[in-house]
């Protein structure tokens, strides 16, 4: 098993009993996580292995949050303590956690009924409002990072258009990603006066709400997991930016009429405003036309994992720029 963790030493801290079984669960983009059955039950132990979420101190801080929203009934699968009492447990300079398992499965908005996406929109209005109750108060005081500069992208997209020459042999990757590439390059030059300004507030937020982090039991949610990216961000945004990932279809357009039972129900828990999601839609249909994170994997890391996405998500940017007021009225009205 690649990877295997320090299975004696953890479960003694933690007082687990002895191993019977640990295998690696698939997804998930930066850190691992195992499934663990052990002699007094089953596991999920996550390896917080991502340079930019595995400090301790941070780990530690998502653990109380996730203890305190599942004090307020939020469903959240909190980590165990160790016998000394801490929920981080760092072996040989590695940070580890240990949750329980939580029997579920993932579901993509596709497989949502429209009443069900209500209930989504509703559970993160209510992640956010209940983060808004237990953690520090000082978020209001800060403001969202500048948008995305064209300029910047335009060097970008030179730089990956070069590296896509370069790849060889040439593959249907290379082919999609050229074609995006300059297509992209176009709509940004037709729309580079729609730049956002700054200035929204941010609040807590999940920070990678999509559905490989949202387990269902039947039709019900069981539990939100993966909080690493926890942190102060535009709560809307964050609205915005999950409805892309739940409903983009295969052709990379969005069910608007799901997003629309969504954002309704975002819109009533959360307290936010049709402007509100007006400005964040505006925000996040900009951040995509000026990203390219799969193409930087796949080119300057040599990391595939993100290439499946790709299609949709490429197409996505193409169809919302045309689609532009429809997309806005769905989050709105």
């Amino acid at each position: 098993m690649p990877h295997a963790p320090p299975l004696g030493e953890l479960l003694r801290q933690y007082g687990a009993g002895s191993a019977v079984a640990c295998e690696p669960v698939d997804q998930g983009l930066l850190n691992r996580g195992y499934r663990l059955c052990t002699t007094h039950g089953r596991y999920f132990l996550k390896h917080h292995f991502d340079p930019e979420t595995a400090d301790p101190a941070a780990i530690a801080r998502q653990h109380r949050a996730t203890q305190r929203l599942a004090d307020l009934g939020v469903p959240v699968a909190p980590p165990l303590p160790g016998r000394d009492g801490r929920t981080v447990a760092v072996i040989g300079g590695h940070a580890y956690a240990l949750h329980p398992w939580i029997e579920g499965r993932h579901r993509h908005g596709g497989q949502l009924t429209t009443v069900q996406c209500g209930r989504l929109g509703a559970l993160l209005g209510v992640v956010h409002a209940s983060l808004e109750r237990v953690m520090p108060a000082h978020a209001r005081a800060r403001t969202e990072p500048v948008a995305a500069d064209p300029a910047d992208t335009f060097t970008l997209i030179d730089d990956l258009l070069g590296r896509v020459r370069r790849h060889r042999p040439a593959d249907s990757f290379d082919e999609l990603a050229r074609h995006r590439l300059l297509e992209r390059r176009t709509l940004l030059e037709q729309h580079a006066d729609r730049r956002p300004a700054r200035g929204s507030s941010v609040g807590w937020v999940h920070g990678d709400f999509h559905p490989f982090n949202l387990l269902y039991r039947g039709d019900a949610p069981a539990a939100i997991v993966d909080w690493d990216r926890l942190g102060l961000r535009p709560r809307a945004e964050e609205a915005v930016r999950a409805a892309a990932i739940f409903f983009v279809r295969p052709a990379g357009t969005l069910d608007l009429p799901k997003v629309r039972a969504y954002a309704r129900a975002y819109r009533r828990t959360a307290g936010a405003t049709p402007s509100e999601l007006a400005a964040a839609v505006h925000r996040v249909w900009w951040e995509r036309l000026n990203d390219f994170w799969m193409l930087r994997w796949h080119y300057e890391r040599g990391d595939t994992r993100a290439d499946p996405q790709l299609p949709a998500t490429s197409a996505l940017a193409v169809w919302w720029t045309r689609e532009y007021d429809a997309v806005c009225g769905a989050f709105v009205e």
